[in-house]
C-alpha cells in the first residue's frame, strides 16, 4: 500500500510525530482499519474507505460498523467466501476449485443477511443475472463464466449478479427433496457419487459441525440400523466392530438414510470424473429395479458382507446421537430427532448448537489466520456463538466480530 493510501493528509504531522502518545492512537486505528479490510477482503482499501472505517473505529470504539463496511467490497465474496466455502465442495477439501452452485448458494446466504441455518435445508439455490451460459443441471458453465467474466471489461460484481431462487424451479428437484447445498450440484457430484451416500454425511459434520466421524465414536448406541455391506467381524476379528466400526455406524446410517433417494449420474465410460453428470431422485412412484422401492441401488450394495444386517426401505433418519456422549452436541429439543428425507435431517443438523459454534470457529480461523489458542479466545467464541444465535443467525454478524477481535493482532 503507498503512503497516500495509507495516510491522509490531515494526519501527516500526526505521522511525522509518531512516537508522542496521541498519535500512536491515530496511527492505531488506522492501521487497525487497514487490518479489518485486508483481513475480510484480501485486497488494501481505498483512501476514502481506509478513513471512514477509522473514523468509525475512533468514534465507536471497536470496529464492528468498520468491517460492515469492509463487506461491502465485492472481494469480501469473490476472494474471502469463495476461499472460505471452496474447500466444503470436495472430498480434498481444497480451495482451488471453480465457482460451483454450492459456493455461489453461500455466498448469497450471507449477502442477503439469512439465517444461515437455512443453508442446509432450504429450497434455495443463488444463480447468476445477466450471465451466460444460462444454469444447466449437468454441468458448471454458467458458474465458471460468472467468476472469469466480464460485463464491458469489468469483471462480473459477484454480489449484484447473484439471484436468489428456488432450487426446485432451478433444479427439477421436489420441493420436498431440496436441502440447501447438500442437493446442490456441486455436492452431488462430490458426495452422492459412486459410494453409498455416507460421505454426504461425513462431509456435511465436517464441513457444518466441525466434526469428523472420530469425534462422534460412541459404541453405546444400538447397531440396528447398519447396513449390510459392514462386516460385523472384519478380519475375523468381532472386537474391530464392536469397538471400532460400530461406534461410527450405529449412528451414520440411520442418519444418511435419509439420502436414499438421491443418486449422481453420469457416463462413466466417456465422462470418467462426472462433469457432465447430474444428480438424480427417485421421486413419488419411482421404482429401482434393483431395490423395488425408491431406494437407490447404493443402499443394497454388498449385501452379502452380513446379509442379517439392516435393509434400507425408505428415507426414514433417527438421531441416535441424541443420546449418549453426542448429546454434548447441543439438539433442538423442539425437533423430533426423525423424519423422511435430506431436508428435515438438514434441519436436525443446522439447529444443533454445535453447527453454530462451528460457523464461529471457522470464521476465526479465516479472519484472525490462526486457532483459537487461550482462554480469551475461547471466551470471545463463545460470546460471537451468542451473538450469532442472538443476530437470527446472521454470519456477517460473526465476521464482523471476529474482524474487530483481531483488529489489534
Amino acid at each position: 500500500m503507498n503512503v497516500k493510501q495509507f495516510f491522509h493528509p490531515v494526519l501527516a504531522g500526526v505521522a511525522g510525530c509518531a512516537l508522542m502518545g496521541s498519535a500512536s492512537v491515530w496511527a492505531g486505528s488506522l492501521e487497525q482499519a487497514k487490518r479489518i479490510h485486508d483481513r475480510l477482503t484480501g485486497i488494501p482499501p481505498t483512501e476514502s474507505t481506509l478513513l471512514a472505517m477509522k473514523e468509525s473505529i475512533d468514534q465507536s470504539g471497536d470496529g464492528i460498523a468498520a468491517a460492515e463496511m469492509a463487506m461491502e467490497n465485492d472481494a469480501f465474496y469473490r476472494v474471502t467466501l469463495k476461499n472460505w466455502v471452496a474447500p466444503w465442495t470436495n472430498r480434498d477439501q481444497t480451495q482451488f476449485v471453480p465457482l460451483n452452485d454450492y459456493i455461489a448458494t453461500v455466498m448469497g446466504l450471507v449477502r442477503d443477511e439469512r439465517d444461515f441455518r437455512e443453508v442446509l435445508f432450504d429450497d434455495v439455490i443463488y444463480t447468476a443475472s445477466g450471465v451466460s451460459p444460462a444454469y444447466a443441471p449437468n454441468n458448471n458453465a454458467h458458474y465458471e463464466s460468472l467468476e472469469s467474466g466480464t460485463s464491458s471489461g469489468v469483471p462480473y460484481i459477484f454480489k449484484d449478479r447473484l439471484q436468489r431462487q428456488l432450487q426446485s424451479t432451478v433444479t427439477g428437484l421436489p420441493a420436498e427433496a431440496t436441502a440447501g447445498v447438500m442437493t446442490t450440484r456441486a455436492a452431488a457430484k462430490a458426495f452422492f457419487i459412486a459410494g453409498t451416500n455416507r460421505a454426504q454425511l461425513r462431509f456435511t459434520l465436517m464441513n457444518h459441525l466441525c466434526r469428523d466421524l472420530e469425534q462422534v465414536h460412541d459404541i453405546t448406541r444400538v447397531p440396528d440400523r447398519i447396513r449390510q455391506d459392514v462386516s460385523r467381524s472384519p478380519g475375523g476379528d468381532a472386537r474391530a466392530f464392536l469397538n471400532g466400526c460400530m461406534g461410527c455406524h450405529s449412528g451414520m446410517d440411520p442418519l444418511a438414510q435419509a439420502f436414499a433417494y438421491y443418486d449422481f449420474t453420469y457416463d462413466a465410460a466417456s465422462d470418467l470424473t462426472g462433469e457432465l453428470g447430474r444428480i438424480e431422485y427417485h421421486g413419488t412412484g419411482a421404482v429401482d429395479e434393483a431395490t423395488g422401492t425408491r431406494v437407490q441401488a447404493k443402499y443394497h450394495i454388498n449385501s452379502t458382507t452380513f446379509p442379517y444386517g439392516y435393509v434400507t426401505s425408505d428415507d426414514r433418519w433417527d438421531n441416535y446421537w441424541r443420546a449418549g456422549v453426542n448429546a454434548q452436541l447441543g439438539w433442538d429439543e423442539s425437533l423430533p430427532g426423525g423424519g423422511s428425507g435430506a431436508k428435515s435431517m438438514g434441519r436436525e443438523l443446522a439447529y444443533s448448537q454445535a453447527f453454530a459454534e462451528c460457523q464461529v470457529n471457522k470464521v476465526f480461523r479465516a479472519v484472525c489466520l490462526r486457532q483459537p489458542e487461550d482462554a480469551t479466545d475461547r471466551a470471545a467464541l463463545a460470546t460471537m456463538t451468542a451473538q450469532f444465535a442472538a443476530d437470527n443467525y446472521r454470519l456477517k454478524t460473526v465476521f464482523a466480530a471476529t474482524a474487530d477481535y483481531c483488529k489489534g493482532e
